[in-house]
Formats: structure tokens, C-alpha cells, sequence
């Protein structure tokens, strides 16, 4: 543990936290967010020192040789930047795939019988109390998942996502009920 237990120095270790957050490589950048920020990798003081040294003997401060150098640093600054951009639109194009291979594939046609997941009732549903409302009657099924429905007790219709719906087994509507509904549309 590096704080105290009754963590009340947490703010003296913010400095080396922070550090160890920029030095860390990061997977979906592919990259050092303190070389990306700063265009070169980050190091320790007694790397510094010994670094700057070699610079020294290296260039015998000749100020044309380091104006070329910086420049050539600047131009490699933006292609870590392209390259990180480039990384984090593969990762999440990777994570996108994963996400949506997982989804439950629902199709609805007008006319059946759907219960609605009620998401309000996260904090305290009570025992027994159900999450899906309904019965509701599907009234049209729009491209990328969403369905109008229509609540007969309400006598109203609205959208939601189709992922938010289950089909009900249940008893079946009247059919006079549901052609009239399917006559609005």
C-alpha cells in the first residue's frame, strides 16, 4: 500500500501518479502520451544528465546542427501523432466489433406483442416487483433497431430501442385492438 491507511496523504503522492500515468505505454495509442505531448520519450534525471552530455560532445553546440535536429524532432512530433491517431481508431474499431457481435440479434414485426425493460426502476425496485412493462403493440420497425409502439391503455404511441424489448408470450390482443392500431400508421 503506498498511502496510509487512513488516506490522508494521497496528495503527496499525486506528483509520482501522475508520472507514472504519462510514462505508462498506453495499449490503444501505441504510444507514450508523454511523447506524444512532448515528441520524445521521457527520462529519468540521471539519464538526463548523461543525455546531455552527449549531446554537447555530439553537436560542439553548433546551433545550425541543432536548429536541423529540432526540426527534424518537430516532424517526427507529428508522425507520432498520426500514428497514435491512426492506433486508437483501430482499437476502437476492434472494440466496436466486440460489442456488437455480442448483442442480441430481436426482429419485430407490426402486430406482435412486446414488454418494454423499465431502467427507472434501478435504485429500489422493490422485491418482487417486475423491470419489463407491458403488453405494448408493435406498430412499425424503423432501420437500426428502433420500433414504435403503442400502448393501448394510454391510447398513444411512441419510439424505443429495439434492444430494450422482449417479445410477450402471453394472452393475445383482440384483433380489433390491433388492426387499429396497424390502420394509424
Amino acid at each position: 500500500m503506498v498511502v496510509s491507511p487512513s488516506r490522508k496523504d494521497w496528495s503527496l503522492k499525486l506528483d509520482e501518479v501522475v508520472w507514472a500515468y504519462r510514462t505508462a505505454y498506453k495499449t490503444p495509442l501505441g504510444i507514450l502520451p508523454f511523447q506524444l505531448v512532448y515528441g520524445k520519450a521521457c527520462h529519468l534525471p540521471a539519464e538526463l544528465e548523461h543525455r546531455a552530455y552527449w549531446a554537447l560532445k555530439k553537436l560542439n553546440l553548433d546551433m545550425a546542427a541543432s536548429g536541423e535536429k529540432r526540426m527534424l524532432q518537430l516532424n517526427e512530433l507529428d508522425e507520432f501523432r498520426l500514428q497514435a491517431y491512426e492506433n486508437n481508431k483501430v482499437c476502437k474499431e476492434k472494440v466496436k466489433r466486440w460489442h456488437d457481435r455480442r448483442l442480441v440479434r430481436k426482429s419485430f414485426a407490426p402486430g406482435q406483442q412486446v414488454l418494454l425493460f423499465n431502467a427507472h426502476l434501478r435504485l429500489f425496485p422493490g422485491k418482487l416487483e417486475s423491470r419489463w412493462s407491458g403488453p405494448f403493440i408493435v406498430k412499425a420497425v424503423f432501420p437500426h433497431g428502433t420500433v414504435e409502439i403503442f400502448d393501448k391503455h394510454l391510447d398513444q404511441a411512441f419510439k424505443v430501442n429495439g434492444q430494450m424489448l422482449t417479445h410477450y408470450y402471453g394472452y393475445t390482443a383482440n384483433r380489433e385492438v390491433v388492426s387499429a392500431v396497424l390502420s394509424t400508421t
